[in-house]
């Protein structure tokens, strides 16, 4: 048996590892680039840049660029020039290659943020309901299962009307940081439910067990047993369900902004670069890396974060564990 569930454990590690060493790839991409992307995300060439398709020769002087470049004319020249075409220009000559990499890391910013979100109040939210009980567990379900009947695209719309305006005066008229944090805000007001019910269940199996009753007869009162004995057994899945939230956040965000009702432009996201990139997709003329290169990095960061959401699931579930060597 040990030679069989040694090599399923091998051949369901690689796929894990590649899919990571790309998403760590792009992180790192992502960040290195940030202080020269964040000038040129939005730089537009209408002469020579107009739906170029990808080259390693780059077809926008360095000049054009400006700022964040040093002061050295050839160092300049080599670090705004080099990466500058290697994955074409959209309509506005802007490069997709400083365009995709901030939005990878914005999605990623969005998703994350979403889902701690989504969990913090899911997991508080399911905890209480389970271990009160009663007539508490009855309301705070039912309302789960009513914003669980709400449309979903209704209620994020809703959420952006109700505070897009109130945090643009907070951040002094910012909307685009704004729409942010209320696209951040809205996807993780509604993606908390699942979690809610998850939580929930595996409270009710807690409650029965015997060091909860135990807990009980010694005087304990629930906050206690809540916080002493129950979350310490809550906190795998709480994990598996947060790396599972992050792909499902970012997914998420990405139809939204491919809607129109997400990131809103000139802002990129892997959602907003693929809209713009459907929309430029025609059956006379085909600006293929529009839509490839950004549908790719959403495919290979949402896979890579499944798999690992699989993988700490087969970690921590004792079940898939004795499955695995059976």
């Amino acid at each position: 048996m040990s030679g069989p569930s040694f090599l399923q454990s091998t051949h369901s590690r690689w796929p894990v590892k590649a899919s990571l060493s790309l998403l760590i790839l792009l992180a790192v991409l992502a960040v290195l680039s940030l202080p020269w992307a964040r000038h040129w995300y939005n730089l537009q060439e209408l002469d020579s840049a107009v739906r170029h398709p990808p080259a390693l020769v780059p077809v926008v002087p360095a000049e054009r660029l400006g700022g964040a470049l040093p002061r050295e004319p050839a160092l300049a020249d080599r670090i705004a020039r080099f990466p500058s075409s290697w994955l074409g220009h959209d309509d506005l000559g802007r490069s997709l290659f400083y365009r995709l990499l901030p939005g990878f890391l914005l999605s990623c910013l969005i998703g994350l943020s979403a889902a701690v979100m989504a969990v913090a109040f899911g997991a508080t939210w399911g905890a209480v309901a389970g271990l009160l009980g009663g007539r508490v567990d009855l309301v705070m379900m039912r309302i789960v299962d009513v914003l669980y009947g709400l449309p979903y695209i209704l209620m994020v719309i809703l959420l952006k009307i109700a505070l897009t305006r109130p945090l643009s005066d907070c951040f002094g008229g910012h909307t685009r940081i704004a729409d942010l944090v209320v696209l951040m805000v809205a996807i993780g007001g509604v993606s908390w439910l699942t979690m809610a019910r998850v939580i929930r269940g595996q409270v009710l199996s807690l409650k029965t067990q015997p060091f909860v009753d135990a807990a009980r007869a010694a005087g304990a009162g629930p906050l206690r047993i809540l916080r002493r004995h129950l979350l310490p057994n809550l906190t795998a899945p709480v994990i598996v369900y947060a790396t599972l939230a992050v792909p499902q956040a970012i997914l998420q965000e990405s139809f939204l902004s491919f809607l129109g009702i997400g990131v809103q432009a000139p802002v990129p996201s892997l959602g907003r670069l693929a809209a713009d990139g459907v929309h430029a997709v025609n059956t006379f003329v085909g600006y293929w890396w529009l839509i490839v290169f950004p549908c790719g990095t959403l495919v290979i960061t949402l896979v890579a974060l499944n798999l690992l959401g699989d993988a700490l699931r087969d970690r921590f579930d004792p079940r898939s564990r004795l499955g695995a060597v059976v």
